[in-house]
C-alpha cells in the first residue's frame, strides 16, 4: 500500500507524517486491496480555531474509491476524525458487496445525496475509467460523496452520467451525437 501525504499552506512535521501513516495504515486490515492512500492536509486562515486543519483522504482499492474529508483544531485530531468516518464507508461498502451478490441485480432507490453546483471550475481531476453497471456507478457516487459519477457503462459501451435529480431518483445520460 502506497501513501503520498501532501500538505498545502503548512511544513509538515516528521512526527505527524509518521502519525499519518500509522493510522492510514491501520485502514488497510480493513480493506485488503487497498493500492494507493491519498492524504491531503491543508491549514486554512480561518477565525474559529477548531476547524484550522482540514485533512482529506482519498483510498484506491482495486478501482474503488472511498473518500472523506474532516476539519479540527490540531492535525492529529482531523486525522483520527477522517478515519472514524473512512471506517464506516469501509463497513458500509462491504456490506453493499455482501448484498450484492445475495441479491444480484437489484437496483438501489435509497441513495441520499445532495447536489450543490459550483459557481466555476476550481479543480481539474483526471481518473481511470472502469466499465461497470448503473448499479455500481450509484455506489461508487455515494462512497464519494458526489452527485454525479462519470462511468463507462458496460451495458451500451459508451461513457455515461448518473446523477441525482431533484424528486430523489437518479437519472442517466446517454450522449448522441447529431
Amino acid at each position: 500500500m502506497e501513501i503520498v501525504i501532501k500538505s498545502k499552506n503548512m511544513d509538515l512535521a516528521e512526527q505527524a507524517q509518521q502519525y499519518i501513516e500509522k493510522r492510514m495504515g491501520k485502514l488497510k486490515r480493513h480493506l485488503p486491496g487497498v493500492e494507493e492512500v491519498t492524504v491531503e492536509i491543508t491549514e486554512e486562515k480561518t477565525k474559529a480555531a477548531e476547524n484550522r486543519y482540514v485533512v482529506q483522504v482519498t483510498i484506491n482499492s482495486n478501482g474503488t474509491l472511498l473518500r472523506g474529508e474532516e476539519r479540527a483544531a490540531n492535525i492529529n485530531a482531523a486525522v483520527d476524525s477522517v478515519v472514524d468516518v473512512l471506517d464506516r464507508q469501509i463497513e458500509r461498502f462491504k456490506g453493499k458487496l455482501n448484498r450484492k451478490h445475495k441479491k444480484a441485480g437489484t437496483p438501489r432507490k435509497d441513495l441520499p445525496l445532495e447536489f450543490t453546483a459550483p459557481p466555476q471550475i476550481a479543480r481539474v481531476k483526471r481518473f481511470p475509467i472502469e466499465s461497470m453497471t448503473s448499479e455500481e456507478a450509484a455506489d461508487q457516487m455515494e462512497l464519494l460523496g458526489h452527485s454525479f459519477y462519470l462511468f463507462f457503462n458496460e451495458n451500451n459501451d459508451q461513457l455515461n452520467v448518473l446523477y441525482k435529480r431533484n424528486d430523489g431518483s437518479y437519472g442517466v445520460i446517454e450522449p448522441e451525437f447529431a
